[in-house]
Order: structure tokens, then sequence, then C-alpha cells
């Protein structure tokens, strides 16, 4: 209903002289349909519980979560590629703690930096998760 209004109300006055108040009057059903669907969302979502050990499970799994880091530790001492590097890397398999560890192993960085990056997991990096979050609650 509401698409249809979209597309009527905006054609010249001349052209929709004759339909506007049929137009008009079918507006309330297509508000009131679309309040009724926002609702049954809302109670949906209500019901939804989550499950932080399946969650905490699938990120402990989820190890290509610190490429970002590596990429960007990369960048910063001047490594060549970090991108495509690690795109070698992951390209046809997942990547697990154990190539994840070999690969930062193999790079150039000093030996401060790579434990640095050796004692992060996948539960324990946030990036600029927090800052980011912060700025947004500052700005409402």
């Amino acid at each position: 209903v509401l698409s249809h209004l979209a597309e009527k109300l905006p054609v010249s006055r001349w052209q929709r002289d004759l339909t506007d108040s049929t137009v008009l009057r079918n507006m309330g059903v297509g508000l009131g349909h679309s309040l009724l669907a926002f609702d049954s969302c809302l109670k949906g979502v209500g019901k939804l519980e989550v499950n932080e050990a399946r969650l905490a499970q699938d990120l402990d799994a989820s190890w290509e979560v610190l490429a970002e880091p590596i990429q960007t530790v990369m960048r910063r001492y001047g490594l060549p590629e970090p991108y495509e590097q690690l795109k070698a890397l992951t390209r046809g398999k997942g990547i697990t703690q154990e190539t994840l560890k070999a690969f930062i192993q193999k790079l150039k960085l000093p030996k401060p930096v790579k434990e640095s990056l050796l004692k992060l997991t996948p539960s324990t990096y946030i990036g600029l998760a927090q800052k980011l979050a912060l700025d947004e609650v500052a700005k409402a």
C-alpha cells in the first residue's frame, strides 16, 4: 500500500486530481499495517534469548578476526603487502590458531610486537569498538 502511495503521490498535481482523495484515504491503511508489523517484530525480538556460551564458542573459533590487528601492525612496520599476505594465508582454507601463530612468527617484527600479537585471541581483541561506542554515546 505504501509503495503504491510513493508512486502515485509524486505525479504532477494535474494528473492526480481525480485520484488524490482515494489515495489519501488509504494512507491510514498502509500506516496501520506498518504499525502492526513493527509491533509484531518487537514482540518477536523480545522472545529471543542470547546463548552466550554458543556466541563465545563461535567467537573463539573465529581466528580470522585477528587479521585486522595483524594487518595494522604489518603496515605500521612497513612490511610489504599485508593484505595480500593474509589473503594468501587464508585463501581456500580457514584460519586456525596454529596457522595464525605460525604466520606471526615468520613476520619480520620486533620481538615485543610479535609477543603482543601472539597474546591476542578472538575474544580479547576489540579494536576500536570501545572508543567508537563511547563516541556514539557522546553524540546522543
